[in-house]
Protein backbone atom coordinates (compact mmCIF):
# COMPACT_ATOMS: atom_id res chain seq x y z
CA UNK A 1 0.00 0.00 0.00
CA UNK A 2 3.21 2.54 0.83
CA UNK A 3 3.88 2.37 -2.69
CA UNK A 4 0.76 3.26 -4.48
CA UNK A 5 -0.69 6.94 -5.06
CA UNK A 6 -4.32 7.07 -3.72
CA UNK A 7 -5.96 10.21 -4.46
CA UNK A 8 -10.26 10.76 -2.84
CA UNK A 9 -12.97 11.62 -4.62
CA UNK A 10 -16.18 13.07 -3.27
CA UNK A 11 -19.07 13.59 -5.76
CA UNK A 12 -21.21 15.89 -3.52
CA UNK A 13 -23.46 17.55 -6.67
CA UNK A 14 -26.47 15.67 -6.09
CA UNK A 15 -29.83 17.77 -5.36
CA UNK A 16 -30.93 15.32 -2.75
CA UNK A 17 -34.58 15.46 -3.50
CA UNK A 18 -35.39 12.68 -1.28
CA UNK A 19 -34.24 14.11 1.38
CA UNK A 20 -36.78 16.79 1.78
CA UNK A 21 -36.29 20.42 3.54
CA UNK A 22 -34.64 23.17 2.34
CA UNK A 23 -30.83 22.10 3.42
CA UNK A 24 -29.26 19.30 0.85
CA UNK A 25 -28.29 16.40 3.06
CA UNK A 26 -24.78 16.67 2.73
CA UNK A 27 -24.95 20.29 4.56
CA UNK A 28 -27.40 18.84 7.18
CA UNK A 29 -25.89 19.24 10.79
CA UNK A 30 -24.87 15.99 12.22
CA UNK A 31 -22.96 16.71 15.63
CA UNK A 32 -22.75 19.79 14.86
CA UNK A 33 -20.69 19.55 11.14
CA UNK A 34 -22.05 19.14 7.88
CA UNK A 35 -22.82 16.01 7.04
CA UNK A 36 -20.44 15.72 4.14
CA UNK A 37 -17.64 16.28 6.64
CA UNK A 38 -17.97 13.67 8.60
CA UNK A 39 -17.41 12.02 4.85
CA UNK A 40 -14.27 13.98 4.42
CA UNK A 41 -13.15 13.69 7.30
CA UNK A 42 -13.25 9.58 7.50
CA UNK A 43 -11.03 9.64 4.37
CA UNK A 44 -8.41 12.31 4.76
CA UNK A 45 -7.56 10.43 8.46
CA UNK A 46 -5.60 7.34 6.45
CA UNK A 47 -2.13 7.72 6.19
CA UNK A 48 -2.54 6.52 2.14
CA UNK A 49 -4.74 9.45 0.62
CA UNK A 50 -2.72 11.85 -0.72
CA UNK A 51 -5.28 14.16 -1.34
CA UNK A 52 -9.06 15.08 -1.41
CA UNK A 53 -10.97 16.62 -3.73
CA UNK A 54 -14.70 17.37 -3.82
CA UNK A 55 -17.01 17.81 -7.08
CA UNK A 56 -19.82 20.46 -6.40
CA UNK A 57 -23.00 21.63 -8.30
CA UNK A 58 -21.90 25.25 -10.29
CA UNK A 59 -24.29 26.45 -7.72
CA UNK A 60 -23.56 24.89 -4.56
CA UNK A 61 -22.31 28.01 -2.51
CA UNK A 62 -22.38 26.51 0.82
CA UNK A 63 -19.24 24.83 0.61
CA UNK A 64 -17.22 27.39 0.65
CA UNK A 65 -18.50 28.58 3.70
CA UNK A 66 -19.52 25.75 5.96
CA UNK A 67 -16.80 22.66 5.01
CA UNK A 68 -13.72 24.57 2.96
CA UNK A 69 -12.56 26.15 6.75
CA UNK A 70 -12.50 22.62 8.22
CA UNK A 71 -10.53 21.07 5.87
CA UNK A 72 -7.92 24.04 3.51
CA UNK A 73 -6.37 21.58 2.06
CA UNK A 74 -9.46 19.95 -0.23
CA UNK A 75 -9.76 21.09 -3.78
CA UNK A 76 -12.54 21.64 -5.42
CA UNK A 77 -14.03 21.09 -8.84
CA UNK A 78 -17.47 21.43 -10.90
CA UNK A 79 -19.50 18.41 -11.34
CA UNK A 80 -21.88 17.35 -13.65
CA UNK A 81 -25.71 16.98 -14.33
CA UNK A 82 -25.59 13.45 -13.24
CA UNK A 83 -23.11 11.55 -10.35
CA UNK A 84 -21.99 9.94 -13.52
CA UNK A 85 -20.85 12.88 -15.13
CA UNK A 86 -19.84 14.71 -11.70
CA UNK A 87 -17.15 11.50 -11.02
CA UNK A 88 -15.94 11.75 -14.91
CA UNK A 89 -15.29 15.72 -14.32
CA UNK A 90 -13.61 14.86 -10.72
CA UNK A 91 -11.26 12.17 -12.43
CA UNK A 92 -10.40 14.89 -14.72
CA UNK A 93 -9.19 16.87 -12.55
CA UNK A 94 -7.62 14.98 -10.57
CA UNK A 95 -5.25 13.23 -13.40
CA UNK A 96 -4.78 16.84 -14.35
CA UNK A 97 -3.63 18.30 -10.94
CA UNK A 98 -1.59 15.00 -9.60
CA UNK A 99 -0.03 13.14 -12.75
CA UNK A 100 1.19 10.78 -10.31
CA UNK A 101 -2.37 9.34 -9.19
CA UNK A 102 -2.10 5.84 -9.84
CA UNK A 103 -6.01 5.04 -7.65
CA UNK A 104 -8.95 7.26 -7.39
CA UNK A 105 -11.56 6.39 -3.95
CA UNK A 106 -14.63 7.42 -4.42
CA UNK A 107 -16.67 8.16 -0.91
CA UNK A 108 -20.32 9.13 -1.23
CA UNK A 109 -20.54 12.31 0.55
CA UNK A 110 -23.48 11.55 2.39
CA UNK A 111 -22.08 8.77 3.66
CA UNK A 112 -20.67 10.38 7.35
CA UNK A 113 -19.84 6.95 9.35
CA UNK A 114 -17.09 5.01 7.07
CA UNK A 115 -15.39 3.50 10.22
CA UNK A 116 -11.25 3.54 9.55
CA UNK A 117 -10.68 -0.46 9.87
CA UNK A 118 -13.64 -0.33 6.63
CA UNK A 119 -11.53 2.05 4.75
CA UNK A 120 -8.06 0.49 5.31
CA UNK A 121 -9.06 -3.20 4.61
CA UNK A 122 -10.77 -1.88 1.63
CA UNK A 123 -7.34 -0.06 0.61
CA UNK A 124 -5.05 -3.24 1.91
CA UNK A 125 -7.31 -5.80 -0.37
CA UNK A 126 -8.27 -3.61 -3.47
CA UNK A 127 -4.64 -2.53 -3.70
CA UNK A 128 -3.53 -5.57 -4.55
CA UNK A 129 -7.14 -6.13 -7.18
CA UNK A 130 -6.24 -5.12 -10.90
CA UNK A 131 -10.31 -4.48 -11.25
CA UNK A 132 -10.27 -2.58 -8.08
CA UNK A 133 -12.54 -3.21 -5.10
CA UNK A 134 -15.57 -1.78 -3.30
CA UNK A 135 -16.84 -2.02 0.43
CA UNK A 136 -19.94 -4.06 0.57
CA UNK A 137 -22.03 -5.96 2.74
CA UNK A 138 -24.11 -9.52 2.39
CA UNK A 139 -27.35 -9.26 1.87
CA UNK A 140 -29.61 -10.44 5.04
CA UNK A 141 -33.07 -9.90 4.08
CA UNK A 142 -35.13 -11.89 2.53
CA UNK A 143 -35.41 -11.02 -1.00
CA UNK A 144 -38.54 -11.03 -2.98
CA UNK A 145 -39.14 -10.59 -7.06
CA UNK A 146 -41.90 -8.43 -7.41
CA UNK A 147 -44.55 -9.06 -10.65
CA UNK A 148 -46.10 -6.26 -12.22
CA UNK A 149 -48.84 -6.56 -9.59
CA UNK A 150 -46.99 -5.82 -6.83
CA UNK A 151 -47.62 -9.26 -5.84
CA UNK A 152 -44.95 -11.76 -4.88
CA UNK A 153 -43.59 -13.75 -7.85
CA UNK A 154 -40.77 -15.86 -6.54
CA UNK A 155 -38.23 -15.79 -3.50
CA UNK A 156 -34.61 -15.17 -4.55
CA UNK A 157 -31.30 -17.09 -3.53
CA UNK A 158 -29.83 -14.28 -1.61
CA UNK A 159 -26.84 -16.26 -1.46
CA UNK A 160 -24.68 -14.69 -3.94
CA UNK A 161 -26.23 -11.21 -3.21
CA UNK A 162 -24.03 -7.72 -1.89
CA UNK A 163 -25.20 -4.19 -1.44
CA UNK A 164 -22.93 -2.10 -2.78
CA UNK A 165 -21.37 0.61 -0.43
CA UNK A 166 -19.10 3.50 -1.02
CA UNK A 167 -15.54 4.10 -0.92
CA UNK A 168 -14.97 2.50 -4.12
CA UNK A 169 -11.35 2.49 -5.42
CA UNK A 170 -10.07 2.06 -8.94
CA UNK A 171 -6.87 2.21 -11.18
CA UNK A 172 -7.81 5.88 -11.90
CA UNK A 173 -7.03 5.31 -15.68
CA UNK A 174 -9.57 2.31 -15.89
CA UNK A 175 -12.12 3.97 -14.16
CA UNK A 176 -12.06 6.94 -16.52
CA UNK A 177 -11.55 4.97 -19.74
CA UNK A 178 -14.95 3.07 -18.40
CA UNK A 179 -17.02 5.73 -17.12
CA UNK A 180 -16.27 7.53 -20.36
CA UNK A 181 -17.41 4.71 -22.52
CA UNK A 182 -20.38 4.32 -20.74
CA UNK A 183 -21.25 7.96 -21.22
CA UNK A 184 -20.60 8.18 -24.87
CA UNK A 185 -22.88 4.95 -25.02
CA UNK A 186 -25.53 7.02 -23.09
CA UNK A 187 -25.44 4.59 -20.00
CA UNK A 188 -25.69 6.53 -16.78
CA UNK A 189 -23.90 3.89 -14.23
CA UNK A 190 -25.01 4.84 -10.61
CA UNK A 191 -22.05 3.51 -9.14
CA UNK A 192 -18.45 3.99 -10.23
CA UNK A 193 -18.33 -0.89 -9.77
CA UNK A 194 -20.92 -0.51 -12.43
CA UNK A 195 -19.31 1.67 -15.29
CA UNK A 196 -16.16 -0.99 -14.62
CA UNK A 197 -18.02 -4.26 -14.85
CA UNK A 198 -19.45 -2.95 -18.18
CA UNK A 199 -16.01 -3.35 -19.50
CA UNK A 200 -15.56 -6.71 -18.86
CA UNK A 201 -14.00 -6.51 -15.10
CA UNK A 202 -14.49 -7.97 -12.39
CA UNK A 203 -13.89 -5.67 -8.77
CA UNK A 204 -13.24 -7.42 -5.43
CA UNK A 205 -16.11 -7.26 -2.98
CA UNK A 206 -14.75 -6.07 0.48
CA UNK A 207 -16.79 -6.86 3.60
CA UNK A 208 -17.94 -3.71 5.18
CA UNK A 209 -20.23 -2.86 8.24
CA UNK A 210 -23.68 -2.49 8.34
CA UNK A 211 -23.22 0.74 10.67
CA UNK A 212 -21.48 2.28 7.19
CA UNK A 213 -24.84 3.82 6.12
CA UNK A 214 -26.06 6.96 3.78
CA UNK A 215 -28.18 9.35 4.65
CA UNK A 216 -31.12 9.22 2.44
CA UNK A 217 -33.72 10.31 4.77
CA UNK A 218 -34.08 13.00 7.53
CA UNK A 219 -34.81 9.92 9.98
CA UNK A 220 -31.06 8.58 9.45
CA UNK A 221 -29.62 11.27 11.26
CA UNK A 222 -29.97 9.83 14.57
CA UNK A 223 -28.69 6.51 13.42
CA UNK A 224 -25.90 8.09 12.00
CA UNK A 225 -25.00 10.60 15.38
CA UNK A 226 -25.58 7.33 17.62
CA UNK A 227 -23.16 5.26 15.36
CA UNK A 228 -20.96 8.13 15.39
CA UNK A 229 -21.08 8.21 19.36
CA UNK A 230 -20.33 4.84 19.72
CA UNK A 231 -16.94 5.11 17.19
CA UNK A 232 -15.89 7.91 19.20
CA UNK A 233 -16.00 5.98 22.19
CA UNK A 234 -13.94 3.02 21.16
CA UNK A 235 -11.59 5.38 19.84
Amino acid sequence: MSGSRVHALIPAAGRSIRFGGTTLKQYTHLMGLPVMAHSIEAVMAHAAIESVTVALASDDGMFEQLVQPLFPAVRTVVGGSSRARTVMNGLEFISGQYPDCEWVLVHDAARPCLAAADLDRLLKEGLKSEAGAILAMPVSDTLKLADDSTCIEQTIDRSRYWAAQTPQLFPIRMLQQQLAGALADGVEPTDEASAVERGGFHPLLVKGSSTNIKITGAEDLALAEFILQRQATRE
